[in-house]
Order: structure tokens, then C-alpha cells, then sequence
């Protein structure tokens, strides 16, 4: 029965999800954000008792001590929300690497833990924008009507949430518009990500902004020291989302793009966690990142059942953060510029040798080159990042030239590195010719012109949405001629393709693809001997993704996913300015500080 099954053609919905889903899914929301207005109604005028109780429990939390019931108890949440969330995006994507693509929002469990978690995050920031009570919670407070004033980080991290909730009715639309697109990349999955991951930035802000108007209640050393390093070790797992499709072994863009990836979210954390946190602060950060996101792997693998996704160390990382924290600990901008440096290059050599014993797609030497200048630009990038921010929680924030000058200058590196690593090209006229052994299954494939992989960053065949994932690495016999080193998949529902990847190039050879009634495509069969004329891999990766489209109509949504993403960036960057001015006090206190400096400065020649 199981055999007859996997021979009958994919019918699953290749567009958007089932009307009666999406009116589920809205009414659902509707109902919960419902709820969750008529609370923070009743808390605000008195006649509900139960947010107060809570958030005075929450000041009573060991790491969150010190801090007011309105900062602890939303980030009680949070935390809690953002692992619920991890949790079901890792299972989402080995479900679709292994399934391929479900048949809505509510027929995949791994999407139930993702939204959860996402609203819990929004309603975090709901929660830290109606707790206050009687009190305007520090200078930075935005006033929203005339007794009623809201910490700047609760707005923020609602704003988070609500942006990685937008992602998933916008990602039905893009489905029905474009089809769907089985990536991490695509625009409105990284809305999902996004989201999440830089929700960390507003509970940094809120963690600050909760200190500074601190209840007096005491606090220990080794609580703040903790609570922020979470939060470091938060941001690293969050901003690392982003590789997963390396992580899982199935990457679908230029493996350069892996280093400078994993180099941002070194940079920035690490940074952060090193200034913020203390000394030994980017390694407690590594520690608790590998905590929470090793044991994701762990549940998702061995105990769910799904692909295991392998993890990047950021070791080596820390230790380059922390040694040149050493010399340049009050010189911030300095030490995100030296600390990126480090991490872009001895960091991407530690990392380099991990992938060889950790990542199903090992990094090789055909991109070292490459793959280090691209480290070396989101490390730094990333590095200036992580400085900015810990000089708005410190209220030390520089001019405001230099900072939009490394502020801008920082988010345009790392979006032309991006940009890098996404283009790749499908040179014109390349075959494989591929000979089936019938007692072992393995193949032995020829490449025509030979050259073409002289010497590939990969060579697989790559075997997936067929319940598993294998990938097997050709081993070279001769120029142009290779072999597998297993059996090649050639039936049931999975998907086979041979791959190559050398500099920019990136091209498919399907082997095996099976019939989908849903796109009206045939079966396509892998014979005893067989030639296939490359393509695009993207196309063979994607084939559910609609061809035909008018560039315009895909160039203008995505610009309309990336202005609400810059909206949210921009947004952050505005409420750290905010916290940070809060801090250093009012602008009669600056300028009398500023006054005061000047005059020393006169007092002894060096003005």
C-alpha cells in the first residue's frame, strides 16, 4: 500500500491554503487579539486585577529581579514565545526539506508552536505598553493619551511581533501570486524571521529601560549579568534563523553567503554581549545560544523525529571578541571594527573547520577567497552594529553624524553582500550524461564540457520531499567524470537532482521528479542511461514557484516587503536613539555636562 501511494501523483494545493483555513486562521486571531484588548481594557481602568498580579510576580523572578512588574513580566514572555517560536520555524523547515510543501497554515503541526510563539511576542509588547499604571516608566515613554504613557521598548517589541504575524497572510497572497516558493528566502518567510530575530533588540532596550527606573527591589550582580547575557545569547540564536537552509544541508544560494552570514550575527551579538554583559560576556552568550539551539536540533531531530540541523559554534568568535576587548573596551566603534576583523578571519577559519566535520555541505576551497572578504564585511558590519546599540544603553550614543554615517554604512554592507551571495548564474549549454549501475543503484556521470567542474565548491546529487533527505558528494574519477558513492533515489514521491555549484555558477540536473497534478507536470523518469541539460537550480529546487509572472508585479511586492522591513529597522534604530537620551539625562543636563567639560578643557590648554 505504502509503495502504491508514493507512485500517485502530488496533489496537494500548489498556490494558496484552502479558503476554509485562511477564515479558521483569521477568525482565530481575531478572537485572540480580541481577548487580549478587552485584558489590557480592564487592567487600565482597574476592573481586571490579574496583569497586576502577574507582573508583581514577576519582579519576585531570580534573573529578572530589580526590574518593574511592567519590563519582567513581558519579557518572561518573551523569552518563553521566541524558544516556542524557534522550535516550530526549525521543525517547519526539515518538514518541508523532507514532505515538500503542506496542504495550508493548519494542516502542518509545526506551524501551530511558530504562531503561538509570534503571538506571544506580540502580546508582550501589548503587555509592557498597558502595565503601567499611574506612572510615566522613565523619560523615554511615549505618551499615548493624557494619563496613559507606554515604555518606547513595548512599542517596539509589539512592533516586532506584529511584523513577523503580518508575514503569514502575506505569505497565502504571495502563494497564490507566485506560487510556492520552498526557500527560507523568500520575502515574506523573512518577514517570519525577522521579526523574531530582531525582537531581541527591543527586549535589550526594555531590560535597560526597566533598569533605569528600577523599583528598588534588590538586585544581584550575577541577575543582571545572566539576564543579559540571555538576551545576548537570544540575539545570536535569532539573528542565526537565517542559515538554516545551510544548517539543514539543502542551501539554495551561493555558498559565500553562509560565512557572511553567520560572520553578522557574530559581529553583532558578540559585540553586544562582550560590552553589555561584562567580561566573559561573548562566551556566556555562545553558552547559552548553543543551550537553546543545540537542544532545538535535538528535539526536532532524535526526539520529533525530523532532519537533525547542525549548529555553528561562534567559539572562536567570542574569543576574538574577547580578546580585543582587552585594549578596546572604551573605544566601542573601535572595538565592532577590530572585533569584526577577527571574527571575518580567524573566526572563519574556525568555523571553516567545523563544516568539515559538522555541515552536510562543507565549506571547500573554491570560496575561500571569497567566502573570507564576505566574513570580513558582515563581521565588521555587523561589529559597528553591536557597538551602536550598546552605546544607546549606555546613553553614550556618538554624534549624530558618525552614527548615521555607521549606522547607514553598516546596513548598506551587509545588503550588497547579501545581494552577492543571492546572484548566481546558469551558464548556457552544459550536460551530464549519467550511467545507472542496476545491481548497486550508484551512478557514474559525465559532465560535458569537462571544465565546468574543475574544481566545485559542490558536486551532489541531492535526494529530498520524499519523506527523508540524502545528499551524496560525487567523488571525481577523472576531468568531467565522477561517480556517487550510493545508491541514487529514482522512484516514489522524492525529488532527484544532481547539483553544481563552482564560483557563481549554480546549476540542476533533475534525475527524478515526480508527477504533480496540483502544476499539471508530468513524471519525469531517470533510465539506465540518461542525459540532462542543466538549468537554473532555482528551478528545479523551486518548481512549484510559477513561471510567467511579470517582473514588475514580482520587483513591486517585494519592494513592498522590504519598505515594511526597513520601516521596522528604521523604527529600532529611532527607539534606541529615544532610550539613549533618556539615559544620559535631559538636554538642559546635557548641555550643562557638555558646558562643564568645555570649561575644564579651557582650564587646562587642550580646547
Amino acid at each position: 500500500m505504502t509503495s502504491l501511494l508514493q507512485q500517485l501523483p502530488d496533489t496537494r494545493p500548489a498556490g494558496g491554503a484552502a479558503l476554509d483555513q485562511i477564515l479558521i486562521a483569521s477568525g482565530s486571531a481575531t478572537l485572540l487579539t480580541a481577548l487580549l484588548v478587552l485584558l489590557g481594557y480592564g487592567h487600565r481602568t482597574g476592573r481586571i486585577k490579574l496583569l497586576a498580579r502577574l507582573a508583581e510576580r514577576s519582579e519576585h523572578s531570580w534573573f529578572l529581579r530589580g526590574l518593574p512588574g511592567w519590563a519582567a513580566l513581558p519579557m518572561q514572555l518573551a523569552f518563553g514565545s521566541l524558544v516556542l517560536a524557534l522550535l516550530g520555524m526549525y521543525w517547519d523547515i526539515s518538514l518541508h526539506i523532507t514532505q515538500g510543501r503542506d496542504e495550508g497554515p493548519l494542516a502542518n503541526i509545526a506551524h501551530y508552536p511558530i504562531l503561538f510563539g509570534l503571538f506571544g511576542l506580540f502580546t508582550a509588547g501589548m503587555l509592557a505598553m498597558v502595565l503601567p499604571l499611574g506612572e510615566r516608566p522613565g523619560r523615554a515613554a511615549v505618551r499615548i493619551t493624557r494619563d496613559w504613557y507606554a515604555p518606547t521598548s513595548g512599542i517596539l517589541l509589539a512592533g516586532a511581533g506584529f511584523y513577523a504575524l503580518l508575514g503569514f497572510p502575506l505569505d497565502d497572497v504571495w502563494h497564490r501570486i507566485f506560487g510556492q516558493d520552498v526557500t527560507l528566502w523568500g520575502p515574506t518567510h523573512l518577514m517570519l524571521i525577522g521579526g523574531a530575530g530582531l525582537s531581541l533588540i527591543a527586549l535589550a532596550l526594555m531590560e535597560r529601560e526597566g533598569r533605569f527606573v528600577r523599583t528598588g527591589r534588590a538586585e544581584t550582580m550575577l541577575a543582571c549579568y545572566v539576564r543579559r547575557g540571555m538576551i545576548g545569547g537570544g540575539m545570536l540564536a535569532g539573528l542565526s534563523v537565517f542559515q538554516a537552509e545551510f544548517d539543514f544541508g539543502v542551501p539554495q544560494f551561493r555558498l559565500v553567503h553562509q560565512p557572511l552570514l553567520i560572520a553578522i550575527a557574530a559581529g553583532c551579538a558578540l559585540v553586544v554581549a562582550r560590552m553589555w554583559v561584562g567580561r566573559g560576556g561573548a562566551l556566556f552568550a555562545v553558552g547559552f545560544y548553543v543551550l537553546i539551539r543545540g537542544g532545538v536540533s535535538v528535539l526536532v531531530g532524535p526526539v520529533i523525529g525530523e532532519l537533525f540541523a547542525a549548529v555553528p559554534l561562534y567559539v572562536v568568535e567570542a574569543l576574538c571578541v574577547e580578546v580585543a576587548a582587552v585594549a578596546l573596551l572604551r573605544r566601542p566603534l573601535a572595538l565592532g571594527t577590530v572585533s569584526g576583523l577577527l571574527i571575518g578571519t580567524i573566526g572563519f577559519a574556525g568555523e571553516y573547520v567545523w563544516t568539515q566535520f559538522a555541515f552536510v555541505m562543507p565549506w571547500t576551497p573554491d570560496m575561500l577567497l571569497e567566502g573570507v572578504l564576505m566574513a570580513v564585511v558582515g563581521g565588521v558590519s555587523g561589529g559597528l552594529l553591536g557597538a551602536l546599540l550598546v552605546c544607546a544603553l549606555r546613553g553614550e550614543l556618538p554624534s549624530l553624524p558618525v552614527r548615521r554615517a555607521v549606522f547607514g554604512g553598516a546596513l548598506l554592507a551587509i545588503a550588497l553582500g547579501i545581494t552577492n551571495g543571492l546572484i548566481g548564474t546558469a551558464p548556457a549549454g552544459v550536460r551530464a550524461t549519467m550511467a545507472l549501475d542496476q545491481r548497486t543503484g550508484q551512478a557514474d556521470v559525465r559532465l560535458d564540457p569537462p571544465a565546468i567542474a574543475q574544481d566545485p565548491t559542490w558536486l551532489a546529487v541531492t535526494s529530498w520531499q520524499g519523506g527523508t533527505l540524502k545528499v551524496d558528494h560525487l567523488r571525481r574519477i577523472d576531468d568531467g567524470h565522477y561517480r556517487t558513492s550510493a545508491s541514487v533515489p529514482v522512484g516514489g514521491t522524492g525529488k532527484t537532482l544532481l547539483r553544481l555549484h563552482d564560483g557563481r555558477a549554480m546549476l540542476a540536473f533533475p534525475i527524478h521528479m515526480p508527477a504533480d497534478a496540483a502544476l499539471g507536470l508530468p513524471e519525469l523518469t531517470a533510465e539506465p542511461l540518461f542525459t540532462r541539460d542543466g538549468q537554473p537550480e532555482w528551478q528545479v529546487l523551486q518548481r512549484e514557484t510559477k513561471l510567467g509572472i511579470p517582473p514588475w508585479l514580482w520587483v513591486s511586492a517585494s519592494l513592498v516587503v522590504l519598505a515594511c522591513s526597513v520601516a521596522l529597522v528604521v523604527s529600532l534604530g529611532w527607539g534606541a536613539q529615544r532610550v539613549s537620551r533618556a539615559i544620559s539625562g535631559p538636554p538642559t543636563a546635557r548641555r550643562a555636562k557638555h558646558r562643564a567639560v568645555r570649561v575644564a578643557r579651557l582650564a587646562d590648554g587642550t580646547a
